[in-house]
């Protein structure tokens, strides 16, 4: 770990011969270990003022720029041959997720393990426990966390270019097409909303695979076939902004209210926008705690004997 930042960078070889740019946040005696999942188009990066919080609560934190996005896409001295901007699926998402669990077990072997994700990370990792991932693995869990979740957009897009989109994916599935987000949409705070557009690891596009399989994955979580695969025992916290012009807070309550678990719990920041933890004012702590929260009072009853 470097004296100057509080994590631990390291270029590790992932599913399908692709090396992913990853973060670990360290701490000397963790009680738990979190995995985070980023949105779309996005990267770790972003983060650097939210994941530090967690090591002061003993919450050991491992994270990556997905498939197709941030560094392990563009990063032209250490990324996969075959890596390209917006190059994914969600089958190869999964596979992704599986990988970065099994790391975080390796790495933190002792202690519970959470899954988080936001955005379209979000609606991945709930797609991923309802089914898709490996019943090993969401069976050694102690929790679910998703922020501002994708299962449905609040401005959804017309269903005829969805359907026009998706044939022709199956013909060329990485040809990229514009994809940028109003970034006004995103936070009310003007500064992070500025620092998004000028990113040079952000793109405003996506490929019509990683796109199509984003919103028809998310529209699945709704379906009786898909949320009925979620195990009853796994609790679950959602968090969403009443604002999200994005991903929509009604959907979130939905999907909550026919989930099977009775350890289940949606948080609806009143005006929040899509990036709570880019807000102004008392949101992200307010957030960050509720995680902390539901991290910690999720432990083992081992575990928490030694809080």
């Amino acid at each position: 770990m470097s004296t100057t930042t509080p994590y631990a960078e390291a270029w590790l070889e992932g599913p399908f011969c692709t090396r992913f740019y990853t973060r670990t946040y360290h701490c000397s005696q963790p009680k738990a270990a979190l995995v985070f999942i980023h949105g779309f188009a996005e990267h770790v990066g972003r983060y650097d003022h939210i994941h530090p919080q967690f090591s002061k609560h003993d919450i050991a934190l491992f994270t990556f720029d997905q498939r197709g996005f941030g560094r392990t896409a563009l990063d032209e001295k250490e990324r996969s041959k075959g890596s390209s901007w917006g190059k994914t699926s969600w089958d190869q998402q999964m596979e992704d997720i599986n990988w970065a669990l099994k790391h975080a077990r390796e790495e933190f072997p002792r202690v519970p393990l959470f899954l988080m994700g936001h955005s379209m990370g979000g609606g991945e990792i709930l797609g991923w426990t309802a089914g898709y991932g490996s019943k090993t693995l969401i069976a050694s869990l102690a929790g679910v966390i998703a922020s501002s979740p994708l299962i449905q957009q609040t401005k959804p897009a017309s269903k005829f270019l969805r359907w026009l989109g998706g044939k022709v994916s199956t013909l060329s599935p990485y040809t990229l097409i514009p994809a940028g987000l109003n970034p006004d949409d995103l936070s009310q705070n003007k500064a992070a909303n500025e620092a998004y557009i000028k990113d040079p690891l952000i793109k405003q596009c996506g490929s019509l695979r990683g796109i199509g399989d984003m919103l028809n994955k998310g529209d699945e979580l709704l379906e009786p076939k898909r949320y009925r695969h979620w195990p009853s025992n796994l609790p679950i916290l959602v968090v969403h902004g009443t604002s999200d012009q994005i991903t929509s807070p009604r959907a979130s309550q939905t999907f909550i209210e026919v989930l099977p678990p009775t350890d289940k719990k949606i948080l609806l920041v009143d005006a929040g926008y899509h990036e709570l933890v880019n807000e102004p004012g008392e949101i992200p702590d307010q957030v960050v705690n509720e995680v902390v929260t539901f991290i910690l009072s999720h432990l083992p009853a081992l575990e928490a004997v030694k809080l």
